[in-house]
Formats: structure tokens, C-alpha cells, sequence
């Protein structure tokens, strides 16, 4: 709608959504717009503290969306109080703040949803909404909401059917009074701060019962699951809390997740009633007892169809039999990509992948059920020989229990299974391989049980098992066994002096080697910027260098030093802010990086090491990994992986020294998902979480495949940590990456390393450096320049005509274009975290078969595009 256009009378229906507008809210004129009665300008751009007046003279107006949007400051309860139409209010994913209008309620004679979800509203639920009694939806999620509304107000809704409040500040008992909300379906109380138990009374009418789902995740309930809950035919979503014997009632049921809980008891036998059941995920609990041979009772008889098409996420544990269970299944319909990656389950395991989509039943009749983790428990007895029947089993997980006997023969025909663990128990005999199926996982499935053997563990020797295989194998073994004794004994003694012999010369032979190194050492030249102290530290060349990775373990200073030539000039590849950078070739052929700190004074070896080891243990594939350090004297080394193509800085603004002739939008873009990415793993998914400080093209390095990798992350607060005495310049950052707020406050933020990252993708798409007075002038930069041509209506003339005559498609460099602006916010709060800047790459490319953004996240994690 042009600004400072009314809209014709007669129009009953406007929707601008999902496109890309820009202007102030309060600039639209809707005139009369007497008949309009759906209004919705949600998924755009924008922007405003204040609602358009004429917007009152909408009367009839019955529906108004503005969700996701930039809209900020408080509702005006006054205004939207004045359309006593309305059936439906999203302001969703904005930025309102404050506590929500008690004027809002002058609505509810006709309002039905009401969705405020996604803002930084605070303080309670206002008692005018008591009267909503036409309210069916409430989304209040995502907010900082505290104080007892949900008896007050929430309970005495009679109409409500779906209620939100995920992600506030509620805390106490979870009200029993919600059980006068008789017509509710769905209940989400999860990631508040709730304690005690979950109160009786829901679905103690079973006749009467329609809850159908709820969410009780992330609090801090204990005690039991109410028996009543067995009575809630149409439930079919995670508890918490003992399983009653009357789940099996819930023929429904499709998904049960009760992992990393505490119950306990048996694993009830009723499960295998549930006639829907593909997913069951008891893991990390105590149950004990056998594994219930019923669970297998419906196989063959499943019918597809209860969650089919459903939108759901799979988040799937990739650190074998360390990480507690397979994974987790979470409902994605609904839920930010942001709020996903915030799940505790992302975070169980330091390796995750997150597969995301519509589901698709494997079979389209005689189906069985598809995954099964009991791990983590105190189940004892024998693996039941029925799961052999579950034809269509993907994942099955029993490792870390008591289980004692022979694995089922009728396990090895589980041809779909993709996914196994049985380590840890107390299993024996031979594993069964008459079809392969079980062979082909590796030995690390399966243990920590002493009594099993065959591929791909050790051939079986006399105390298999009964196992046939194993007994005939067992046989042959004992007719050789005297002879074989007799031969052991004869050997073990010749090479015993072989081997004392053999000793003696490889120490004469180091020490002659030790000597001759030392003489090389000394005679290689050393770096014109400084020199080594060699003569002050005792045994200098012997010192080790504390690695991460096993095939460096046995590094030692003296490597380095030869590996650098002495760390002479023409080693030299690169020189900042934290010192000096090398590349070696080790003996073994591998290529590393080392870099040199700047000399400091007065720091202690403490801090270093636990910055050391802090940094070391930070693994991600847009990071780049640091492979070890080494202190000798005041000099500090760290040894990182080297990457083949250098700086982004190089490749993207001195192309003969970064050896690229052209970088494409393809590739651009490649490297500025990828930065982002790196960055918002250290921002989100760090323990502790880490402010890079120092984001710059310089800084992101890419790779032999063009991966951006991010480096000197937490360079700036480990030279903090060695020396206070630095500059304070040197600490806040490089001149034209440098937020406004620092030069006001010294305190380093995330929100510092968003605006860096916008001028790093700035960067890629105009193709211009941050600094250049012969482009800008001295009193000027890229930031301040390019926000000009966008005040003036000129931002095609940010871009890098490179990438103007490419068949890129002017719309997307657009959209990067605006996300670089909100990231250049010169207002920390009104910029994206780096999980939502990902979020918003994600929304551009998901209509795409683009693999670029084939895993944002955290902890290593991926996420799989739907």
C-alpha cells in the first residue's frame, strides 16, 4: 500500500503477507475503510513505535495480523480496544515490550484467538480478558509473563481450547483450577520454572475427555503421573511422571516419549495394547525388571495414518554409546527455528543432527513399530525374542542396562534397522550374523559385554556361549590347545630377548639423533621480529605441546621450531592484532598453522592453560579447530589446522594474493551462511558461551572445499586474560568492524559480534573494504556510506556490479542486503541474534534445493532444510 494512501471504502479484504515492505506502520492511511473486515500484513518489514490512527476506523474489521514484523515499544491497548469486531489478533514475533493493556479486553465480546507470542512482554495477564468467553486460542509463549494469571484468568475461560505459554517466567504448582477449562485440547506449560506435581482431575471423566496434548517439558515437576491421565483417550503426546497400567488404553497413541526422567517400576506389558505405537523412547530412567515381550504384540498389524504429514523434527545423537539415548522426536509445526535449537535434548549430546520434515509412514500396511530406546535403565533378563518380528524396526536402542543372554537369532533379520546399540549390558554367545544385518554395525555397539564374541568383535573362543556356531568353534579350539601352549611359551622367550636387544639399541641410536637435532636447531635462523630466549629455559626443545588430537600427541616444540625453519620470514603467511602466523609442514606430511601471541608481561601460565583448554575443546565446521600450544619462556604458540584458501579479506579484496580470479554470488553467499553459522555456535552453543570480539573478513578463513571457518575466537580474551595493560583499542575490535557502543562502553557483547558480522556480509556484497578513504573519504566508512544510498533510495548502488551481471537474481542480494542493515542496527537491541540472522537465511532458502544451509547450529549440530 503506498504510504499516505487511503484505501477505497468498499475494500473488504487486504493482504500484503509474506512480501518484503519497509515503511513506518504509522505512515499508512486507511481512510474510511468502513467495509474492511480481514487485514493482514504480516511477514514483512514493518517497522514503528505507533499504530495509525485511522486504523480505528476500521470497525469491521475482524481479522488483523501484523505478526513478524518489526514492530516495538508497547500495544496500544486504546486503539486496537476500539475494534470490538474482532475474531482474531496475531502481533506475534515483533518487538512489543511492557506489560500487555488491560484496554486490550475491550475485544472480547467477540475475540476468539489472540496470539502474542514472541515479544518481550512482561508482568501478568490482565483480569479484563475473564471476560474472553469466546477466546478458543491463547498464544502468550515466548514472553517474560509471570504472576498467577493462569488461575485468575486463564481457568475461568470457558471456550478455551488451545493454550501457549511456553518460554516465560511462571513458577509454583501447576494450577488445578486449568481443569475447569473443560473444552481444552492442548495444553503447553513447558521451559517455565513450575515445581511439585502435575495435578489429578484431567480427564477424570473419560466419556468427557478431549485433551489431546500436553506439554510439560523443561520444568522442575516431580512425583507422579496422575492415573487419571490414562482416561485421556485422545492424548498421544509426552508425560512425565510413573506409567499407569491404563496407557494401554490409549489406543491412539502413537509417539510416547518419557526419556531423562525418573520413573521407575516395571515397563508396563499394557503398551503393547497401543495398536498406533511406532515410537517409543523410555531412555535414561530407572526402570527394571524384563523388557516386556508384549511390546512386539502389534506387529504386522499397524496401520499408517495417525501423524502422517505431520511437521516434526528428529533430533538425532551422533556421538555413539557415549550420548544417553538415540535422540528425541519434537512436533516442529508452530516452533521457531531459534527456539529448536534451544531444546535441551540439542544440547545432550557433542555431536547432533537434526532432521526436520513432513512425515511418511515406511510402510503403507502390516507395519510394525519404527524405534525403540529403553537405554539408560536397570532392565535385567533376556532380550525378547519377539523383536524379531518388528520388520520395519529403524532404531533400537537397549545399551546400558543388565540384560544377561544370547542375543535373539531372530534379531538378524531386522533388515530396516539402521540405528543399534546393545552395549554395556551383560550379553554372551555369538552375535547372530545368518543375514549380516547385525555384523555390519561397529564394535563399539556392542560394548562392555564380556561374554560376546563374533564379527565384529573377537571370533568366539571356549567360553562363548551355547551358541551352536560358537560350541563348534569352541571345539576346535581345545584339540590345538596343548600344542598351541607348548609353541607360546618358546616364542614369548626368544622375543623376549629380541626385544631387551633391540631396546638397548634404540637408545644409543635417539641419543645420537637427540645430539644431531639439537646442532640443527641451533644453527636455524629466527624470525627479524623477535627472538628465541632458548638459553633461559631448561630443556626447551624437549617441552611437549599440549594437543586435542590424537595424531599430534607426541608434538613437541623442537617440531615446530623445525617445521618453521626457526619461524624464519619466508614461513610467514599472515601477521594481526595477536601476533604472527606460520605455516608448517610436520615430518609426518601434514600442514599446519601456528601462530605466535604478541609478547606480553606480567601473565601467568593459569590463565593461559584454562583459556587454552577452554578454546581447545570448541569443535564446529565453520571454526577453526585448534590443535594444540605450547609456552616456552614468554613465548606462546598455537597450533591450528591450516586452511588452504586463506583470509576471506585476501580472496575477496586482493585476489592475486588470495589466488581466486572471481567469487560469484554462489560462492558469497557459501561463505557468508557459513561465518554466520561458525558464529552463532560460539554465541548459543558454547559452555561457556564465547564473544569473538574481533569478527572480521580477516578472520574468517576459508577452507580447500570455500567453507568459511571463523578463527581467533576467544583471542581477544585470552590476551585479556595475559596482560591488562593492553589497549583498550585492541581489545574492542578493528577500525570499520567496531560497533558504535563501544566506543561509549568498553564491555564486549554478542550483539558487538552481529554488527561485525554485518559488516563482514556488507562486505561480501558490495565487494568493497570497511575502511578506504579513497572510496569513502577519511571521515567516512562502508557502514556509513552504505547506509546513505539506502536513506536515499539507492541501495542498488551498494552492490558489487560483479554481482549485478550474474544470474543471481537481484531479489535475493536484496534480502541479504537488509539482513546485513538489521545486523548494522546502530542500536544493540534492535539487532538479530546470530540464531535469528540464521533463521532469516533459512526462511530465504527454503523453497530451494540450496545445501548451503544444510545444518545451522549448535554443538555441532545440522539442521536438515524440510
Amino acid at each position: 500500500m503506498p504510504v499516505g494512501h487511503s484505501s477505497p471504502p468498499s475494500l473488504r479484504l487486504l493482504d500484503l503477507s509474506h512480501n518484503n515492505f519497509s515503511a513506518k506502520l504509522s505512515s499508512i492511511e486507511f481512510g474510511e475503510c468502513g467495509n474492511l473486515t480481514v487485514l493482514d500484513l504480516s511477514h514483512n518489514d514493518f517497522s514503528g513505535t505507533d499504530f495509525p490512527p485511522s486504523l480505528r476506523n476500521c470497525e469491521l474489521l475482524e481479522t488483523l495480523d501484523l505478526s513478524h514484523n518489526v514492530l516495538e515499544y508497547k500495544i496500544p491497548g486504546d486503539l486496537l480496544g476500539n475494534l470490538r469486531n474482532l475474531r482474531w489478533l496475531s502481533l506475534a514475533h515483533n518487538r512489543f515490550m511492557g506489560e500487555i493493556p488491560p484496554e486490550l479486553a475491550a475485544t472480547c465480546g467477540t475475540l476468539q484467538g489472540l496470539d502474542l507470542s514472541a515479544n518481550n512482554l512482561s508482568g501478568g495477564f490482565p483480569l479484563t480478558f475473564a471476560s474472553c468467553s469466546s477466546l478458543v486460542s491463547l498464544n502468550l509463549g515466548n514472553n517474560r509473563l509471570s504472576g498467577d494469571f493462569l488461575t485468575m484468568v486463564i481457568s475461568t475461560l470457558p471456550s478455551l481450547k488451545y493454550l501457549y505459554v511456553p518460554f516465560n517466567n511462571l513458577t509454583g504448582s501447576v494450577p488445578l483450577s486449568l481443569t475447569n477449562c473443560t473444552q481444552l485440547q492442548v495444553l503447553d506449560l513447558s521451559s517455565n520454572a513450575f515445581t511439585g506435581t502435575f495435578p489429578p482431575g484431567f480427564c477424570s471423566d473419560a466419556s468427557q475427555s478431549v485433551l489431546e496434548k500436553i506439554l510439560l517439558a523443561d520444568n522442575f515437576l516431580s512425583g507422579t503421573v496422575p492415573l487419571e491421565l490414562g482416561n485421556c483417550q485422545k492424548l498421544s503426546n509426552q508425560l512425565t511422571g510413573e506409567i499407569p497400567a491404563g496407557i494401554g488404553n490409549l489406543h491412539n497413541l502413537a509417539v510416547l516419549q518419557l526419556g531423562n526422567n525418573t520413573l521407575n517400576g516395571r515397563i508396563p506389558s499394557e503398551l503393547g495394547k497401543c495398536q498406533n505405537l511406532i515410537w517409543l523412547d523410555l531412555n535414561s530412567n530407572g526402570f527394571s525388571g524384563s523388557v516386556p515381550s508384549e511390546l512386539a504384540s502389534e506387529a504386522g498389524l499397524v496401520t499408517p495414518g495417525l501423524v502422517s504429514g505431520k511437521q516434526f523434527a528428529f533430533v538425532r545423537n551422533e556421538g555413539g554409546t557415549a550420548c544417553r539415548g538415540a535422540g528425541g522426536l519434537v512436533e516442529f509445526e508452530g516452533i521457531r527455528s531459534e527456539r529448536l535449537a534451544s531444546f535441551p535434548m540439542v544440547h545432550s549430546c557433542p555431536s547432533t543432527r537434526i532432521y526436520s520434515g513432513v512425515t511418511v509412514y515406511t510402510f503403507s500396511s502390516n507395519g510394525s513399530m519404527i524405534y525403540l530406546d529403553l537405554s539408560y535403565n536397570s532392565l535385567s533378563g533376556t532380550i525378547p525374542q519377539s523383536f524379531g518380528s518388528l520388520n520395519y524396526l529403524q532404531v533400537l536402542n537397549l545399551g546400558h542396562n543388565q540384560l544377561t543372554g544370547n542375543i535373539p537369532d531372530s534379531l538378524g533379520g531386522l533388515k530396516a534397522i539402521g540405528v543399534l546399540d546393545l552395549s554395556h549390558n551383560n550379553l554372551q554367545g555369538y552375535i547372530p550374523g545368518a543375514l549380516g544385518q547385525l555384523t555390519t554395525f561397529p564394535a563399539s555397539r556392542y560394548d562392555n559385554n564380556s561374554g560376546l564374541c563374533g564379527v565384529p568383535l573377537p571370533p568366539c573362543g571356549s567360553d562363548a556361549g551355547d551358541h551352536p556356531q560358537a560350541s563348534s568353534y569352541s571345539r576346535k579350539r581345545k584339540q590345538q590347545a596343548v600344542a598351541a601352549e607348548m609353541v607360546i611359551g618358546i616364542t614369548v622367550s626368544l622375543f623376549c630377548i629380541f626385544g631387551l636387544t633391540l631396546a638397548l639399541y634404540r637408545m644409543k641410536k635417539n641419543q645420537r639423533t637427540e645430539e644431531q637435532r639439537d646442532k640443527y636447531i641451533e644453527s636455524l635462523p629466527t624470525s627479524g621480529s623477535s627472538s628465541w630466549k632458548l638459553s633461559s629455559v631448561p630443556e626447551p626443545l624437549s617441552i611437549n605441546v599440549a594437543t586435542f588430537e590424537k595424531p599430534l600427541r607426541k608434538l613437541t616444540f623442537a617440531h615446530l621450531l623445525e617445521a618453521t625453519n626457526g619461524f624464519s620470514a619466508e614461513s610467514l603467511i599472515g601477521s594481526g592484532g595477536f601476533g604472527e602466523v606460520y605455516k608448517a609442514q610436520l615430518r609426518d606430511g601434514c600442514v599446519v598453522a601456528i601462530k605466535k601471541l604478541i609478547h606480553v608481561t606480567g601473565q601467568g601460565d593459569r590463565e593461559f592453560m584454562a583459556e587454552m583448554e577452554t578454546i581447545g575443546k570448541v569443535k564446529h565446521r565453520n571454526l577453526v579447530p585448534l590443535l594444540g600450544y605450547c609456552k616456552i619462556g614468554e613465548e606462546r604458540l598455537l597450533v591450528y589446522e591450516y586452511m588452504k584458501w586463506g583470509s576471506l579479506e585476501a580472496v575477496l579484496h586482493d585476489r592475486a594474493k588470495g589466488g581466486v580470479s572471481n567469487l560469484d554470488w554462489a560462492a558469497r553467499k557459501k561463505i557468508a551462511i557459513g561465518s554466520a553459522r561458525g558464529l552463532a555456535f560460539l554465541h548459543h552453543s558454547c559452555i561457556p558461551h564465547i564473544i569473538h570480539r574481533d569478527m572480521k573478513s580477516s578472520n574468517v578463513l576459508l577452507d580447500e572445499n570455500f567453507e568459511a571457518r571463523v578463527s581467533d575466537f576467544g583471542m581477544a580474551r585470552l590476551v585479556n586474560a595475559l596482560d591488562t595493560h593492553l589497549s583498550v583499542s585492541t581489545l574492542a575490535g578493528t577500525p570499520g568492524y567496531v560497533p558504535p557502543e563501544y566506543y561509549q562502553s568498553f564491555r564486549c557483547t554478542t550483539k558487538g559480534d552481529v554488527y561485525s558480522y554485518g559488516v563482514v556480509l556488507l562486505e561480501l556484497l558490495s565487494g568493497k573494504r570497511p575502511i578506504d578513504s579513497l572510496e569513502f573519504g577519511d571521515d567516512n566508512n562502508l557502514v556509513g556510506w552504505a547506509k546513505q544510498l539506502q536513506r536515499e533510495k539507492r541501495s542498488n548502488e551498494i552492490l558489487d556490479p560483479e554481482l549485478m551481471t550474474q544470474k543471481s537474481g537481484e531479489a535475493e542480494l536484496f534480502q541479504y542486503l537488509n539482513i546485513a542493515f538489521e545486523c548494522l542496527d546502530d542500536r544493540p537491541f534492535r539487532r538479530p541474534t546470530m540464531i535469528q540472522v540464521m533463521a532469516m537465511f533459512k526462511e530465504l532458502h527454503v523453497d530451494t534445493e540450496s545445501d548451503i544451509l544444510d545444518g545451522f547450529s549448535l554443538k555441532d549440530t545440522v539442521v536438515e532444510e524440510l
